[in-house]
């Protein structure tokens, strides 16, 4: 009989074996984990380089614009230097004006609507018409139920009325000017997605003695623009020239 069999039991109080029986679950030596700690580093390093290179790159893309300066700008007014700042973006910015380009595309024309600080502007932001002597452009915003649903483009001709307070019980509503042309709009009365009430923005210039008028009701949001046939002469011209 052999005594070398694996089958032999034991002998009391020997010590079992440490080896495991189905192969080695040996943690990796620190000498081991240096190559992979290594090879991370380097694609972290890669990463790096490869972020800072796409700002530059990015940054190489950004250009100065013309935007507002620190005060806003009413409608028909004379763009000069001071009215100016500028910024830079990046992006799609192919109807914004280049700051280089001021003088040329901004310097002497007028603004057809409000401008504010820090608002970058386009060429739709203004007119090489100067306002009709006895009119004033005044800026409204209009919402549901406060003009066509179809909205006002540049042109048309709308009969400016104020009709009385949400909360006053009584009133009367009153026109205010018969006939006045539209200058500039902006927005809609409902967006065309989501069926959503907006603001339509819109300018119209209307006769200096109603100016007031038509301001205050325009703030108090009492204000209403009906639209008329495109051939009804307004009560004064909006630019100088026309007929």
């Amino acid at each position: 009989m052999s005594f070398s069999s694996s089958t032999r039991p034991p002998a009391p109080g020997a010590r079992a074996s440490k080896a495991p029986a189905g192969g080695s679950n040996r943690l990796p030596s620190g000498r081991e984990r240096r190559p992979a700690l290594a090879a991370l580093a380097v694609i972290l390093i890669l990463l790096g380089a490869a972020g800072s290179a796409l700002i530059a790159l990015r940054s190489g893309d950004r250009t100065d614009y013309v935007a507002i300066g620190a005060d806003p700008i009413s409608p028909g007014h004379k763009m000069t230097k001071d009215d100016l700042a500028r910024g830079d973006l990046a992006g799609k910015t192919a109807a914004l004006i280049p700051s280089d380009q001021w003088e040329k595309r901004v310097k002497g024309r007028y603004s057809k609507s409000w401008l504010y600080p820090g608002q970058y502007v386009t060429d739709k932001n203004f007119t090489d018409k100067q306002i009709a002597a006895g009119g004033v452009a005044v800026g409204v915003s209009l919402e549901a139920g406060r003009a066509p649903s179809s909205g006002l483009a540049e042109g048309d001709i709308v009969q400016v009325v104020q009709i009385p307070a949400a909360n006053a019980a009584g009133g009367v509503s009153s026109i205010l000017v018969k006939a006045a042309e539209v200058t500039s709009s902006a927005g809609k009365i409902t967006d065309d997605k989501t069926n959503a009430n907006t603001t339509l923005n819109v300018t119209v210039v209307v006769p200096a003695a109603q100016s007031t008028a038509v301001a205050g009701a325009a703030a108090s949001k009492t204000l209403v623009l009906v639209k008329l046939p495109s051939n009804t002469k307004p009560e004064v011209a909006a630019y100088d020239g026309d007929n």
